[in-house]
Order: C-alpha cells, then structure tokens, then sequence
C-alpha cells in the first residue's frame, strides 16, 4: 500500500518568531497572487486574441462563401450565355451553309452565263473582223471596176472621135461608142455609189468593232472575275468551317462551365462547415475569454484583499504612489475651478471631438488646454520615483486620456504603428482596463493587463489606478502602468 503524505505541522511557541513567520507567509502569498494574475492575465489576452483570430476566420470563410456565391452566379450567366451563343452559332451555321449552297448555285449559273457571254462577244468581235476584211476585198474590186470603167469610157471616147473621122462609114460604130461610153459611166456612177456605201459600211464596222472590242474586254474581266468569285465561293465555305469549329467549342466551354458549378457547390458546401466548425471554436474562445476574464476579475479582487488587508507586496509602494498622486491632481483641480481658471462644466466635458487625419484617432474637449498647464509637471516626476514604472496619466470617466508624459506625446507622423506607441496622448483607451481604471470608485484597483502597443505588438503589464473626485463629483482616475 502506498503511504499517504501528510502535512508536517510545524509548533512555534516563540510568538514573535511566529509573527515572523506569519508575515512572511502572507507576504509570499501576495507575491505569488500578484504572479498569478499576471499569468492569467496574459492566458486571457491570448485567449481574447485567438477569439478575435476565430471570428477574423469566421468573417473571412463568409466572404470566401460570398465570393463562390458571385463566382457561381457568374458562371451560371457564362454558362447561360454560352448555351445561347452555341444556339446561335448553330442557328449561323445551318444558315450560312444554306447561303453558301444558294450562292454556290446563283454563281455558277451567272459564271456560266458569263463564260458564254464572254465567249459570244469574242466570236462577234471576230466575224465583225472577217466581214471587215470581206468588205475591203469588194472595195478593192469596186475600185478595179471604176477603173476599168474610166478606160473604157476613155476608149469610148476616143471610138467616137474615130467614127467622126470617118464620117457616114463610122456612124453605127460612132452609135455602139455612144452606148459604151453611157454604159461606163452608168458603171462609174454605180460603182461611185456603191464606194460610198461601202464607206460607210466600213464606218458602221469600225464602229462595231470597236464595241465588239470593248465587249470582248469587258467579258474578258467577267471571266476574270467569275474566277475571283469561285474562290469567293471558297472563302465562305471556310468561314461555316470555322463557325462549325466555334460551335464545337462553345459546348466544349458550356460543359467546363456545367462541371465548375458542380465544383463551385462542392467547394461552397465545404466553407460552410469550416464556417460552422470556426464559429463553435470561437463560441468555445468567447466562453474561455469571459472565463478568465472572470478568474482575472477574482485574482485582482484576491490581491486588493491583500493590499487592503495591510500585507506588504512588492506593489504595494506604487498603489500608495498611486493614492497619493490621485489626491493631489483633485486638490489641484478643485484649485483652478476656486481660481476660475476653469469652470466645473469645461472640466467635465465630454464632447470629444475628432482631431482631424490623426490615426489612431485623437480628440479635444475643452479641458485639455487646461491638463496640458497643469498635469506635465506632476506626472514627469512620477517616473523617476521607481524603475519599473513605464507611464502615468489621468483619464476621464470614459477612458479619454488628456495629457501624457511627453515620451508618449509626439506629434503623429504618417505611420500609424508608430504613432500608436509614441503618440497616446488625446485618445480614448475603453478597453476593460481603461474603463475600469476611469470609472472605479474604490480606493484602488490592480489590474494586469497587456498593453498594446500596435502593429500586434503587446507588452505585459500591470495597472495601479485610483479614483480622483472634484468636489464630491467622479471625474476620473490616475493610472501607473508598471512592468510585472
């Protein structure tokens, strides 16, 4: 069997030893509280940070399942679109093949029609060439015959001069050289006449040959151009090739489209279970938070029941520096309202007003001119009465933190993680410790906490603060932050 261990009691008759010791217990177990509290202050801060991390996830698988959502809704429109499209496409398609085969047969039947066309005009052009060479061979000969007419009237002539030589022995050959002589220039009038025709008859053909030539250029173009037209024929023929290939790929694409939504509603259903997965973790981190925030509350109501039970801890000097620093700004306050250098109503303003492009936000009311006078030589020295403090400040009832030590009092720059840590003054800090801090009315409160000090930086502290009245009415109280 295995021996139970039992506490060993110790008996101490000397009773200052025993007070000794007694003391010397509480003080420990104050020193241990005070540790305890600062464990469980950070427990509790990083609780609180993976809460904030939680719902940062809740919130940002919400907008992932709003974004699959609109994705989705898109995709259903391209997909609509796209089944539209292929209708059309297919629609476009049956008719330009139509168009084509329409097209094909108006254009071989105008190409023939041409060909023939062309084909007449040159054959015209070439008997107009033959009948041209015709009538110059009649010219030729009706230029022989009115030749052979002017030399037989000439030879008529010179019978009848003849037959006057030979006087009453010539006359019936005197009559037949009449007659001859009539006859040829009946000859050469015809044959005047019909040079003229045939004139004019090689005008008409030079006439028609030159539009037979024209013609025959022109059904020369035609054909020319039937054959652009065939490969006309070709060209469009590819371009129902090329629509048929679109068509394919348009359903290629509205299938894709079908089967992203399918992975769209997969994926979307998956998000909401880590939506509900994340948000029972952070329910989980909320309940854990207000736990130790409860446990938190409990420890520092352990360690000001320590305090106030007059047990020495090693806070203790900075909780009285506290007290005390409190007093003095409400005599210093009631002072200036005795003195009227300010009035009960401008130094329990509220109306806090934005100083503008400051990041993080800073504020005026109408006292801050006032503590800007009057805190800096109390607070400053305040620092140097013990290492470990880092900063001391008075609010107001709603966390409104007027005049800082001037480490914390730079002017803002650009960089807001810079100003967060070095520009603190005229902000309102309502975090549970700022609250707290401004609106508790017992004589002290320690509290730890972490401070923040941007761009996710955080650093351990603890906070002695107690409350500072003016003439019976809350205004606020002054807080000492100092290192655990």
């Amino acid at each position: 069997m295995s021996a139970v261990l039992q506490p060993k009691l110790v008996q101490v008759t000397d009773a200052p030893a025993a007070d000794a010791l007694s003391g010397k217990a509480l003080s420990d177990i104050g020193e241990r509280s005070g540790h305890l509290g600062v464990e469980i202050a950070d427990m509790a801060g990083v609780i609180g940070d993976l809460a904030k991390l939680g719902q940062q996830q809740t919130d940002s698988t919400r907008g992932a399942i709003a974004a699959t959502r609109q994705m989705m809704e898109a995709n259903g429109a391209l997909a609509s679109a796209m089944e539209s499209a292929k209708t059309s496409a297919q629609a476009a398609q049956t008719n330009l093949n139509e168009s084509a085969n329409t097209i094909a047969g108006t254009l071989s039947g105008t190409i023939e029609k041409l060909e023939a066309l062309g084909n007449g005009a040159i054959s015209v052009k070439t008997s107009i060439e033959k009948v041209s060479e015709t009538v110059g061979l009649v010219q030729e000969t009706s230029g022989a015959i009115q030749k052979i007419a002017y030399e037989t009237q000439l030879l008529a002539l010179n019978a009848g001069i003849e037959a006057a030589h030979a006087g009453d022995a010539g006359k019936g050959f005197a009559i037949i050289a009449h007659a001859v002589n009539e006859l040829a220039q009946q000859v050469r009038q015809a044959t005047k006449q019909n040079q003229e025709h045939l004139e004019k008859l090689v005008s008409t053909l030079a006439d028609l040959f030159g539009k037979a030539q024209e013609n025959a250029t022109t059904a020369q173009k035609a054909k020319a151009e039937s054959a652009d037209a065939q490969q006309v024929i070709g060209t469009f023929r590819g371009i129902v090739k090329n629509v048929q290939s679109l068509t394919a790929t348009i359903e290629s694409m509205s299938q894709s489209a079908e089967r992203n939504n399918e992975s769209y509603e997969t994926f979307r259903n998956e998000l909401r279970g880590l939506v509900g997965a994340v948000k029972s973790g952070t329910a989980l981190l909320t309940q854990a938070q207000s736990r130790a925030e409860s446990i938190l509350g409990i420890s520092e109501d352990f360690i000001l029941f320590i305090a106030e039970s007059g047990i020495e801890t090693p806070d203790t000097g900075i909780i009285e520096l506290c007290k005390r620093t409190a007093g003095e700004i409400a005599r210093l306050f009631e002072r200036a309202i005795a003195s009227d250098e300010i009035s009960m109503a401008d130094l329990f303003d509220e109306k806090y007003v934005s100083v503008a492009r400051s990041d993080p936000p800073q504020h005026m009311t109408r006292f801050v001119a006032f503590t800007d006078r009057r805190l800096p030589p109390v607070q400053e020295a305040i620092l140097s009465v013990d290492p470990r403090i880092t900063f001391c400040a008075a609010i107001d009832r709603n966390g409104f933190l007027p005049t800082h030590n001037k480490i914390y009092s730079k002017p803002q720059g650009p960089d807001p993680v810079w100003n967060s840590a070095n520009c603190r003054n005229r902000r309102i800090f309502n975090d549970r410790t700022g609250l707290s801090a401004g609106r508790s009315t017992r004589p002290f409160l320690l509290q730890t906490y972490r401070r923040d000090m941007g761009g996710g930086n955080f650093v351990l502290m603890k906070d002695a603060s107690a409350p500072i009245a003016v003439r019976g009415r809350h205004w606020g109280g002054f807080r000492i932050g100092f290192k655990v």
